[in-house]
């Protein structure tokens, strides 16, 4: 018969037992009873299950209290942390999208550390409007008669949506029915905000007339959906901002374009996709448009709205805008970058989005020529290390056919697997972020700053330190 599992069961000391002991007693001095009984009982638990298999658990209290040093290690560390972003993907939604500037950084900690007059008119001594502190900059910057903010680009589609055209009809080409990360999709939030979708043309090509014979007397609003995240090439027309507003003028409507990415400056010149730019679309007459602060802006999270003084007031006015604000921390930080596009040349230098953006591949590869020397000199006996011409991308759902010429350092693990490898770096105390091309862990060095090669040479150097399976 097998032998009865409670004699083994009893060597598992009790909770109240290992408090007492001195190393017990330490660890409540340091950390919250509650989660240190919690996560008592837990290791305790799994050594009563290993006993119950047949296992041979490891049950002296310095390998139990190594154990829960561990687990407290782990539940006390912050969830939301730093990483070493790798991937050559400069706008990386799953990493963060954009870098703040400098400026914006100071400006979010000010805020942040101190009292601020954020609702409050410092010069008349009364009540003020948080959105003044953007409002003369984004239209300074975009030519706009006026502008709002609110949380993300989403709600900023959504409160337009919902202000100008609630229970009435609005009318946007098929091909322009995107969705984007998350299950965003246009039709979707039309629905929500309570407007009416009457898509016209065909999914490649729509024409004026289309929405001409469209228009009638339930429609409220012309829409224009750029497509920031996809391309359809070949056989395909779109209607033109500019004569959607002809138009619009012609029936009394408004119109409205969703930027998506929106970007104050023209990247062109640097090899990148033509993109329309915020002020190029305020130009055409449009009485509203939306874009995002974190993608092509460079900036934190936020949906603008800039256009026509009425329309903007008619937006501002809806009791949505108030559940869709901004806190003081993202209007510090946007303040910030937008101050930056007053001179062009310092946005391009300061933005981390811009400059990335705009680095030319031989100062990325003299960068990854820098960072091979560099730990050449660790003595990296277990990873062969190499530098590697490559492609990295905009990111964002922004600019879709650009790319961008770049490098990477190359690792080839001498031991183990390449998954291996990528696994270890990303479980690191400073997690490192590359992509796997080839057999090889790539890490691009068109989105590693230079306080990340320390980082990366740390971890490393303790791959080298991992036992190799046998």
């Amino acid at each position: 018969m097998p032998q009865s599992p409670g004699p083994a069961l009893r060597r598992i000391p009790s909770v109240t037992l290992l408090l007492t002991d001195p190393a017990g007693v330490e660890i409540l001095s340091a950390y919250p009873r509650p989660l240190v009984i919690k996560l008592l009982r837990e290791i305790l638990e799994q050594k009563r299950r290993d006993l119950l298999a047949g296992r041979e658990p490891q049950l002296s209290p310095p390998d139990l209290w190594q154990e829960l040093g561990l687990r407290i290690k782990a539940k006390t560390a912050y969830h939301l942390r730093r990483v070493v972003n790798g991937t050559g993907v400069v706008i990386h939604t799953n990493l963060g999208r954009s870098l703040l500037a400098r400026p914006a950084a100071a400006q979010v900690e000010l805020a942040a550390r101190y009292y601020s007059n954020l609702e409050f008119d410092l010069t008349l001594g009364r009540r003020g409007s948080r959105y003044s502190h953007v409002e003369e900059l984004l239209t300074e910057l975009t030519g706009a008669e006026a502008a709002l903010v609110v949380n993300n680009n989403a709600a900023a589609v959504l409160l337009a949506l919902d202000t100008l055209a609630q229970g009435r009809e609005v009318v946007v080409s098929r091909g322009q029915l995107v969705e984007i990360g998350g299950s965003f999709r246009v039709p979707e939030v039309m629905s929500r905000s309570g407007a009416l979708l009457h898509e016209v043309g065909t999914t490649n090509k729509t024409h004026l007339r289309d929405y001409e014979n469209a228009v009638n007397e339930r429609t409220a609003l012309l829409l224009k959906v750029h497509t920031s995240n996809f391309r359809i090439l070949g056989f395909t027309s779109e209607v033109s901002l500019e004569e959607l507003v002809v138009l619009g003028k012609t029936h009394g409507l408004p119109v409205m374009e969703d930027l998506g990415s929106g970007s104050l400056l023209d990247l062109s010149p640097f090899g990148l996709e033509k993109e329309p730019t915020v002020s190029e679309a305020v130009r055409t007459g449009a009485d509203l448009i939306t874009f995002s602060g974190d993608k092509l802006l460079g900036g934190p999270q936020a949906g603008i709205l800039v256009g026509k003084k009425a329309v903007i007031q008619m937006v501002r006015a809806n009791p949505l805008t108030r559940a869709l604000r901004i806190d003081k921390l993202t209007l510090a930080a946007l303040e910030a970058t937008l101050h930056l596009y007053r001179q062009p040349t310092r946005a391009l230098q300061e933005i981390p989005t811009l400059n990335l953006l705009t680095t030319p591949p031989a100062a990325l590869r003299r960068r990854a020529r820098r960072l091979l020397h560099y730990l050449n000199r660790s003595n990296l006996s277990s990873v062969t290390l190499e530098v590697l011409p490559t492609v990295s991308q905009v990111g964002g759902g922004a600019l879709p056919l650009s790319s961008l010429p770049s490098y990477a350092l190359a690792l080839l693990p001498l031991k183990g697997t390449v998954n291996d490898l990528e696994a270890h770096l990303r479980s690191q105390p400073i997690p490192i972020i590359g992509r796997i091309e080839k057999d090889r862990l790539l890490l691009d060095l068109r989105t590693i700053q230079e306080v990340d090669i320390p980082v990366i040479r740390e971890s490393l150097t303790a791959w080298v330190a991992v036992p190799q399976n046998p």
